[in-house]
């Protein structure tokens, strides 16, 4: 038998080396088709474009024409080209490539030969024979539907070896690297050839210069006697596996389930297919579950190759892993992609694979607050390497930049901020980001175009200090490394900002930053005091998709009226840093808001430029109220009609008795332009109420409606010496007089810097007395910069708000050095610095000077002070 496979062999390799002179290879790179070869036919219909590839060129309907060319090749031959067709085909719209003819004139009745039908109304490729008289039989029908499309990109390989069997195959990727047999069979009703040639049948001008052929090769078959390499094993579940094959595989040994065997006790497959559209893969679905982690071995025997090799002991690796949060990392939002910059104008993501090794996507979902994306199909994302998510209609405007996956329902981004996240397939959220557009830092780029970039996708938990805005000059850079990529890292630990009881046993915390949720769960962790009857804690979990938020149960209900410390031990967020000692946040059960619990204390309605309006409240009860239930509204028309509340958190949060908050659209500029002592109790509220500069009504109300305090202003209650009252906010004065009385209101003190919001008010006042006086401390200074009393300050308290002052220095002779304030309005108390130098910014002589401080208010009350100070030098 052996004897007879060589005498074969040798045959084939002899036949073959007769018809290397006959070998026909064309790629058109000479920029035309009329040497090397010589095309004949309707040469005046095609052409040869500017990608150097030949295209059709004939404007006519219902139009039929051809090129054909010398070619003696028919038995033991291979023939291969490459055909893209930029139409859906049908019936009248087809291609024949002849892979051998009797004559050139490829229409004529009387050439004989093979060709391979690129369409018809099957938009399939199939083989067919033409025999005398024109007629035509298919004998390989390829598969159905696989050319139902606008465009197509193909390669095609026809097989006939020594023996007389054709085997179609085809490429739809165009590469030539994943060929799939169509089928084979055996026909040796023709044995010779004259041309190889190309006939196109268009039928509407719809259909006109859509067709292009290249890289066409005609060349001797050398059998096959190479069995099938293993390319890869990739474990696409828990218990299946891929194997994919070096060339298609033979239907019936590829499918035999006991042909394949896997170590660390899986065994064989339950079930073996081989897929219908791949025939080089082969799906292997196992019984037994694979553990997440290990490397296992995977032993194939017997499958066969088209051509009858068989494996024998090949062997592959493959490993199945279940991907751990921030495996994957959303790096790039790309959320108002206009006006244009450079980019494609529609929404898309970045991901990242930071896991150090290859993850397939299939069966993930991108998700926001409001929707959930289609499942993604089978991707293996490289290690170290990023892909775009973006919708399917724009997969070919991002293939330039690299990898781009394509997703069903791509959910909608929304400009001004959100959650989105990544979802696997074993429903873990592996990322989540709740970007907002104050990350941008960039007022320009805010508007849109401009993606937002993660800096240190290793610290993908940080939040707003670890995004900006894109630099790159297109506007952000998909499919690549950030350009503001760099070190980041997290070195502060985790901190809890709060407690929240939304039930009498349920409490769920809120920290700083993303937390370890295998740490966050353990009851250990936490401690509970306070209280007449201090429950314990005994269960806890984190919630998804921030993991920003742990609930806990309590052994027993909390006691309303009581006030508790709840403390975090042990608690890690993302990158392992650990919280401190001791971290504690206050607890009560919140009763209902009532009236005049929660009141108005200080309002912003005439904000300074770019600023924004604000409204600061006050718990002036005992008692401990929730925030969820109170709202935020205004009047609007003659009739002073309630317009649309607005809930002042969708969390629950706790407001404490003496606690300041402050309502506004955005804390972020509000802390930009004012001091702000409690940074953490801003509230920002989407569509924010609007408040006139002239006159407008601030009104809280409770979770049942009710109004619980209403502030009805004018901008005449502002202090009448004010000069512009632009940026300057309204204070209460005292907590427990009527809101809506005009003399418990007065400006905010320029020397807090016209507002205090989130602290107590630079005018409060509460029914003490307190005598008037100036003080200066140190009495003597050395404004030497030396860091030991550089210089000095001038101390106020008064008993009455309303005060403005003038504040000048004099000299031994009486002469003005210095005017320290000027028309300054005052609070009850308050400080000016003085550093020793005069009008012109020159430091004045050494010497004994007075401070004159002037002092009234617009009811005719006035308070004059001299204090002495000395200017001193140190001498070494």
């Amino acid at each position: 038998m052996k004897t007879i496979f060589r005498a074969i062999l040798i045959a084939a390799i002899l036949s073959s080396s007769l018809q290397l002179s006959a070998q026909l290879t064309e790629n058109f790179n000479d920029g035309d088709f009329t040497t090397n070869p010589t095309w004949i036919g309707n040469t005046t219909d095609w052409i040869v474009n500017p990608s150097l590839q030949l295209q059709s060129n004939n404007t006519i309907a219902n139009s039929t024409f051809y090129l054909s060319t010398a070619s003696t090749l028919a038995t033991s031959v291979q023939w291969e080209w490459f055909t893209r067709i930029d139409f859906n085909p049908s019936g009248p719209n087809s291609i024949d490539v002849f892979l051998t003819a009797s004559g050139s004139d490829l229409v004529s009745n009387n050439t004989t030969g093979y060709f391979v039908r690129i369409g018809n109304t099957d938009d399939e490729i199939a083989l067919y024979r033409k025999d005398a008289g024109g007629t035509i039989t298919k004998i390989i029908d390829g598969a159905n539907g696989i050319l139902n499309t606008s465009a197509s990109v193909m390669k095609i390989r026809v097989i006939r070896n020594a023996s007389n069997q054709w085997t179609l195959l085809r490429d739809l990727s165009g590469s030539g690297n994943t060929f799939v047999a169509e089928g084979s069979v055996t026909d040796a009703t023709f044995t010779t050839s004259s041309f190889f040639g190309i006939l196109v049948r268009q039928s509407t001008v719809s259909f006109i210069q859509k067709h292009f052929f290249d890289d066409i090769e005609l060349k001797a078959f050398v059998p096959d006697v190479t069995p099938p390499q293993i390319v890869s094993a990739t474990a696409i579940s828990l218990n299946t596996v891929d194997v994919v094959f070096n060339e298609p595989v033979d239907l019936t040994t590829s499918q035999i389930a006991a042909n394949y065997s896997a170590n660390n006790g899986i065994g064989s497959p339950a079930t073996a297919v081989r897929d219908a559209t791949n025939t080089s893969l082969v799906r292997l679905t196992f019984a037994n579950n694979f553990a997440s982690g290990p490397v296992h071995t995977l032993t194939i025997n017997n499958v066969q190759d088209l051509a009858g090799n068989a494996l024998s002991n090949a062997t592959v690796t493959f490993s199945f892993y279940v991907p751990a949060r921030f495996d994957i990392v959303i790096d790039e939002i790309m959320a108002d992609p206009t006006p244009v910059v450079a980019l494609p104008n529609t929404e898309w993501i970045e991901l990242r694979n930071n896991s150090g090794r290859a993850l397939n996507l299939q069966g993930w979902r991108l998700t926001t607050s409001s929707s959930t994306s289609g499942a993604f199909g089978s991707y293996v994302l490289p290690a170290d390497s990023f892909v775009v998510i973006t919708t399917t209609t724009q997969v070919a405007a991002f293939t330039p930049f690299g990898r781009v996956l394509g997703i069903t329902s791509f959910p909608s981004l929304t400009n001004e901020g959100g959650t989105v996240s990544i979802i696997s397939r074993e429903g873990v959220t592996i990322h989540s980001v709740t970007y907002s557009d104050a990350w941008y830092q960039n007022a320009v780029k805010k508007d849109g175009g401009w993606s937002l970039e993660m800096i240190d996708p290793r610290n993908a938990c940080a939040g707003e200090n670890n995004w900006r805005a894109s630099n790159d000059l297109r506007g952000g850079t998909p499919g690549a490394r950030n350009s503001i990529n760099a070190v980041n890292a997290d070195a502060a630990p985790p901190t809890l900002v709060r407690a929240a009881a939304t039930d009498s046993v349920t409490v769920v915390l809120t920290f700083s930053e993303p937390v370890d949720s295998a740490r966050a769960v353990l009851p250990a962790n936490f401690t509970i005091s306070g209280g007449s009857n201090t429950p314990t804690i005994v269960s806890a979990f984190s919630s998804a998709p921030l993991f920003q938020k742990v609930q806990i149960r309590l052994s027993a209900p909390l006691q309303r009226g009581s006030t508790y410390t709840i403390t975090a031990n042990g608690v890690r967020d993302c990158t392992g840093n650990i919280i401190g000692a001791g971290n504690s946040t206050r607890l009560g059960l919140p009763s209902l808001i009532d009236s005049f619990g929660i009141i108005i204390n200080e309002v912003l309605f005439n904000p300074p430029t770019n600023g924004v309006d604000y409204v600061e409240i006050y718990n002036r009860s005992n008692n401990v109220y929730d925030l969820k239930d109170l709202y935020i509204n205004n009047r609007s028309g003659l009739a002073l009609t309630l317009g649309t509340p607005r809930q002042v958190s969708t969390d629950n949060l706790l407001l404490f008795p003496g606690d300041y908050f402050v309502l506004t659209s955005s804390g972020a500029i509000v802390k930009q332009q004012f001091v702000a002592q409690n940074p953490d109790n801003f509230i920002d509220i989407a569509s924010f109420p609007s408040y006139n500069t002239d006159k407008g009504n601030v009104v809280l109300m409770n979770a049942q409606g009710r109004i619980v305090d209403e502030l009805a202003y004018t901008d005449d209650w502002h202090f009448a010496l004010l000069d512009n009252e632009k940026g300057v906010a309204l204070e209460r004065i005292d907590f427990n007089k009527p809101t809506q009385d005009q003399n418990n209101w007065h400006s905010a003190a320029s020397t807090s810097g016209y507002g205090t919001p989130s602290y107590k008010n630079s005018q409060f006042r509460a029914n003490a007395v307190v005598q008037g006086e100036v003080t200066i401390t140190p009495k003597i200074f050395s404004p030497d910069n030396d860091g030991f009393e550089d210089y000095t300050m001038i101390e106020y308290r008064m008993t009455d708000p309303g005060y403005v002052a003038n504040i000048t220095i004099f000299d031994g002779a009486g002469r003005a050095v210095r005017v320290l304030a000027k028309n300054a309005t005052l609070g009850l108390s308050g400080s000016f610095r003085w550093d020793g130098l005069n009008d012109k910014q020159q430091r004045v002589p050494v010497g004994a000077y007075v401070v004159y401080t002037d002092m009234f208010n617009i009811a005719g009350k006035r308070r004059t002070f001299k204090n002495t100070v000395v200017v001193a030098s140190r001498f070494k």
